[in-house]
């Protein structure tokens, strides 16, 4: 925890976990909850109200913390800001990276305790989530590699499935660890990686950042906290890890082995299929004395907003460069956080708000559908976009339709366009095929008098309840 002109920043998880529990945000849930689906099942509920704390969840020894990120305001106020502020800032973090701070080796708190004789099944209290997932899954698990080419690290959330002691298959999406993944193999080597598992909240959100490669998502958590971010070494490979974090899992996905993953529920709120994913061999674990193991419940708030928010502040970023108009864009939660974008426009130009549906469709692979509306709606609120679409969108003349783009891989109807075979029968070229759909529910930039005026009272939204409503009045309505 740090003071900067912004606020408070909470750069260590437990400093987090200590003020959402003196502000009541914090469940303790009692002992003993069931690793399989019951300690799921718990943080689900208590989604997006409090976070969950699980002292000694299947009789295990270390703890199991859930949903302390799963509100859009307390993101923001880890990161200091207020909410209106949080895209800005975390578009400044990723323009101007900070370069970590290594720690003399074996000085990170994280590497306190060393297991080098391992079974993943009795060392870490890893839960089992949703009904038909084939087994227990890591879920916030930072996985952290090095290009082998440029030694440029790497850092992603992957679903991580745990099969045996040492050996666990892992989902790798066609982005910057598959290349890099891709590269080792194709020498024969076996590509080193680090398992992160409960790492500050701002380190969190930092490695959902949509970048470039070879670009260092720990350098955004820097750049985040206000302060190079302190990294070790690790311990069976080259690595760099953040000091601070409560566990670190060391390993190697292998080249050439595969093994079946799946099926597991996902962010779109259905099933992945099985099929056969690369292997991770661990080689040790470490950990802090007293470790604290996080998990992410899939499809709830903690698991979509850890997505959308970074993908929120690259959008508007990316989008503005071209249309300075974009005032503001959110990823609808309805949409997953990842399919459903909403554009607010400041509109000069007839046709402006096509050109933004098209750029917003190139900026990321994922958007299916994008609704662009004038600068009076509020894109955070869905009932106020709808109302847009409802009086300003007409389809005959509103309406973009692209056929055959690429979309997600995890969408469940991106199947039907080749016949609803299962996903595991396609060739991965073949995969995440998708239609993509833009409505623009903008006014027309001159109309009649106030045909498209939006109603408002003039003052309403000075109005401050708290003085003009009297507190416990009570009417007498015999005499009224």
């Amino acid at each position: 925890m740090s003071q900067s002109s912004m606020g408070t920043v909470y750069s260590d998880l437990r400093g987090w976990l200590h003020h959402l529990s003196e502000t009541d945000r914090m469940a303790v849930v009692r002992e003993n909850t069931p690793l399989k689906h019951r300690l799921a099942a718990i943080a689900k509920r208590l989604d997006g109200s409090k976070a969950a704390y699980f002292p000694k969840p299947g009789g295990h020894g270390i703890p199991v913390v859930s949903g302390f990120m799963s509100r859009r305001g307390w993101i923001a106020e880890a990161m200091g800001v207020t909410e209106a502020q949080l895209l800005e800032r975390f578009r400044e973090a990723a323009d101007s990276p900070m370069p970590w701070n290594e720690l003399p080796a074996g000085q990170g708190p994280c590497q306190q305790v060393v297991h080098r004789d391992v079974d993943m099944h009795s060392l870490l209290p890893i839960p089992t989530h949703s009904e038909h997932d084939s087994g227990p899954y890591i879920t916030a698990g930072m996985v952290i590699a090095r290009n082998p080419v440029t030694g440029i690290q790497n850092v992603s959330i992957n679903r991580i499935q745990v099969h045996g002691k040492r050996r666990m298959a892992l989902l790798m999406l066609p982005r910057h660890l598959y290349a890099f993944y891709k590269e080792a193999e194709a020498a024969g080597q076996a590509l080193p990686v680090a398992i992160v598992i409960g790492a500050d909240p701002l380190t969190l959100l930092a490695s959902q950042a949509i970048t470039p490669i070879d670009y260092d998502e720990l350098e955004i958590a820097g750049a985040l906290h206000g302060k190079p971010l302190d990294v070790v070494k690790c311990l069976s490979n080259d690595v760099r890890v953040p000091a601070n974090a409560e566990i670190v899992i060391e390993g190697r996905i292998l080249p050439g082995e595969r093994d079946e993953e799946g099926p597991f529920g996902e962010f779109p709120k259905y099933y992945s299929a099985r099929e056969f994913r690369e292997v991770i061999d661990v080689d040790l674990v470490t950990h802090r004395t007293s470790p604290i193991y996080h998990t992410i419940v899939p499809a709830e708030m903690e698991h979509l907003l850890l997505g959308s928010i970074p993908r929120e502040a690259t959008l508007l970023a990316h989008l503005q460069r071209s249309f300075p108009g974009v005032q503001d864009v959110h990823l609808s939660i309805g949409g997953v956080g990842r399919y459903h974008l909403f554009v607010k426009l400041r509109k000069t130009h007839e046709g402006m708000p096509k050109n933004v549906i098209l750029c917003a469709f190139g900026a990321h692979y994922d958007i299916k559908h994008v609704v662009v509306v004038d600068e009076d709606v509020d894109v955070h609120d869905p009932q106020q976009v709808e109302w847009a679409v409802s009086t300003r969108f007409q389809a005959d003349r509103d309406l973009v339709v692209i056929a055959g783009a690429q979309g997600s891989v995890l969408d469940p109807s991106t199947t039907l366009y080749h016949g609803g075979r299962d996903t595991a029968e396609l060739e991965l070229h073949q995969q995440g095929m998708s239609a993509k759909m833009g409505l623009d529910a903008t006014r027309p930039v001159r109309y009649h008098e106030h045909v498209f005026t939006k109603v408002m009272i003039p003052g309403e939204m000075d109005v401050d309840l708290s003085i003009e409503v009297v507190p416990g009045a009570r009417v007498d309505w015999n005499k009224a």
